[in-house]
């Protein structure tokens, strides 16, 4: 049963309250939020808004950056999610939080880990969103689904790994986590190829 090993893989992972390092802009939290479903579970995504300044029609996980209301970086995750999907704090159980990210911008990134029922009515926010969907676990453990793509940006021309689900494109920030994700609690085995570069992460 596949919820019950990423459940049980989670259990030593501790939830982490962390605070924020630094002024407000340099750190945010997501949720990688899974459905109850026993056998195949699915991951909700979003893809950002087309009129949005930063990472337009990007595809990616609930949440953004902290802001000074915010206790901590959970509660970042937990605000921004039911800031942009309607989701409400208490119809998610998170269960653990992963190790901080970087992004190619330096950003800090704390993951958390979460589960919601089934089919629930989540709504994208039109202002942040121009869309919320699921996509299963499944579907990204086959590994015929990673594929190869060209992105391009004001800074960057590159082709990079990613999923193709329904027209969405999932790559970049959001895939690394997603595959560290998998990788950790279903050993998923998955490797990113990059085939301009070793890998988008910052240096350590």
């Amino acid at each position: 049963m596949m919820l019950k090993k990423i459940t049980d893989s989670l259990k030593p992972v501790p939830l982490e309250r962390l605070a924020p390092c630094g002024d407000e802009g340099v750190d945010a939290a997501i949720l990688i939020l899974l459905t109850r479903e026993v056998h195949d579970p699915k991951i909700i995504l979003t893809k950002r808004a087309e009129h949005l300044n930063s990472h337009s029609g990007e595809v990616a996980f609930p949440g953004g950056k902290w802001e000074p209301g915010d206790d901590d970086l959970l509660a970042t995750a937990l605000r921004e999610t039911w800031e942009e999907i309607d989701l409400d704090i208490d119809q998610a159980e998170v269960l653990a939080g992963l190790p901080v990210n970087r992004t190619r911008h330096l950003l800090r990134v704390k993951p958390y880990v979460g589960l919601i029922e089934p089919a629930l009515p989540l709504v994208a926010n039109p202002e942040e969103l121009d869309a919320v969907f699921e996509v299963p676990v499944s579907y990204f453990l086959d590994v015929s689904n990673l594929t190869v793509d060209h992105f391009s940006g004001e800074d960057y021309s590159l082709d990079m790994p990613c999923y193709i689900y329904e027209g969405y494109r999932i790559w970049g920030f959001t895939l690394a986590v997603l595959v560290d994700f998998l990788n950790l609690t279903l050993d998923a085995g998955l490797r990113l190829h990059y085939p301009d570069r070793v890998s988008l992460r910052p240096p350590a």
